[in-house]
């Protein structure tokens, strides 16, 4: 019988400490929402990327790990700057080709004497 009393005076206790925490112990508001984290290092829209801007990238972290917006924002304007650059490769080669295909071959004989 006098552990059942200590028990239901131990439960009333601890029933009353937390009525009265959450009840009595918020004198100022409740908590903010947190604003959501933007992506703070865009990539430079003025210039061509450097692989230094790729390596200071950095995602904020959203609930479920990174905002999927930003990441796809990313990788969209490096495909395209990859593309733009697969392509002004592409034309410097053949322009190169081209021209060494009109050139003359100094290195055979006669080639500059003009015979």
């Amino acid at each position: 019988m006098l552990m059942f009393l200590f028990l239901v005076l131990a439960l009333a206790v601890v029933v009353g400490g937390v009525t009265l925490a959450v009840v009595g112990g918020g004198e100022s508001a409740p908590l903010q929402d947190a604003a959501p984290e933007r992506l703070q290092d865009p990539l430079p829209a003025d210039r061509p990327l450097h692989g230094t801007d790729v390596e200071s990238l950095r995602f904020p972290v959203a609930a479920r790990g990174y905002r999927m917006a930003d990441v796809d924002d990313a990788l969209s304007r490096l495909a395209a700057e990859l593309g733009e650059r697969d392509a002004r490769i592409a034309d410097l080669q053949s322009a190169l080709a081209g021209a060494r295909a009109v050139r003359p071959r100094t290195d055979e004989p006669g080639a500059e004497d003009g015979r």
